[in-house]
């Protein structure tokens, strides 16, 4: 219920930015800030700190959803609401990134509820090198990056989308360090490949399983995952075919499944230059689970072609709401 009621006044707040909230602190919710893991300011980012936390997997799941909206609220409380027909302007100076095709602005996007802190990639300079430090080739990317911002345009975002290494942060914080249990990387596909090899039965500790969508139950925790850059993927046996192959995709994190209005929010970095919430359409699949619309069932859906299942200890499936940022926010 209270992450309806935060939606709803998302929806009256329509184009402002909604304010930003800072962590909680490390008593309150015990979560390193990836902003403590560099130091310096832009184009001298070094990263201090690459370590992380390591548990077992069977208690990630509610952790995984609370860091997710923690950082979903640092940026803005972005929101995208797919499930209703609605315009919005964008601000100028939006640039391309996970998931939407190259903007420049002003432009019309279609369901955006509430828009975030245009200028959060500036703002979060090292927030982003911090997630960044997670992943084997971070170090590269940031040096990369400092280069760009001292040789070239000094006021350039950054150049590599940064949404794998968003997701990769999460689960280094949630317990998931080990690479045996998650491929934390620069990308997606590696992860995603990890999962269906485990589905296959090549390896019995990896965090997560790859599933088609609507195969399995979906559960706050788990990723869904759709291609881009021109990628038809459908289902796993399309990956399985390029498994080991690079290939550009994005996955979004699963925070809430609400079985009576069949609605998921997922949250995942580099989704309009932030950190972003979206809520999207359920429908009930062949094996009468749910899954979410695909283009067949409304036009302009993602096609998502994996559904990535935590081995992991079930959680309420409205977990956002009782996320500490969302119990802090209603006074809880």
């Amino acid at each position: 219920m209270r992450a309806a009621l935060i939606l709803a006044f998302l929806t009256v707040a329509g184009t402002s930015h909604a304010q930003s909230v800072p962590r909680l602190p490390r008593e309150q919710f015990d979560v390193i800030a990836p902003s403590e893991r560099v130091t310096g300011a832009r184009g001298h980012i070094e990263i201090v700190q690459s370590g992380c936390r390591v548990g077992p997997t069977a208690w990630a799941r509610r952790r995984i959803v609370d860091i997710a909206a923690q950082e979903w609220g640092v940026f803005g409380f972005q929101t995208f609401d797919m499930t209703a027909e609605q315009s919005r302007t964008l601000p100028d100076g939006v640039v391309a990134d996970a998931v939407n095709p190259p903007l420049e602005g002003p432009r019309v996007v279609r369901h955006a509820v509430n828009f975030g802190a245009w200028e959060s990639e500036r703002r979060m300079d090292q927030t982003i090198a911090g997630y960044w430090s997670t992943t084997p080739d971070g170090l590269d990317i940031v040096e990369r990056q400092n280069r760009q911002w001292r040789d070239g345009d000094g006021d350039v975002m950054w150049v590599e989308p940064w949404s794998a290494a968003f997701v990769s942060w999460v689960m280094c914080e949630a317990g998931l360090g080990d690479m045996g249990q998650f491929r934390r990387d620069i990308a997606h596909w590696r992860y995603v490949d990890q999962a269906i090899e485990a589905r296959e039965g090549m390896a019995s500790d990896r965090a997560y399983v790859a599933y088609d969508i609507g195969e399995a139950e979906l559960q706050p925790g788990d990723l869904v995952c759709n291609p881009r850059g021109g990628r038809t993927y459908r289902t796993l046996a399309d990956r399985r075919e390029d498994l080991g192959d690079q290939a550009p995709l994005h996955c979004d994190i699963v925070v809430r499944v609400d079985t009576q209005a069949r609605t998921m929010a997922v949250i995942g970095g580099n989704v309009v230059n932030g950190v972003s919430l979206t809520v999207l359409p359920l429908t009930v699949g062949e094996g009468g689970r749910l899954r979410p619309l695909g283009p067949n069932d409304q036009a302009g859906a993602r096609t998502f072609f994996a559904h990535l299942s935590l081995q992991a200890d079930p959680v309420e499936a409205l977990a956002l709401d009782n996320s500490p940022t969302i119990r802090e926010l209603s006074g809880l």
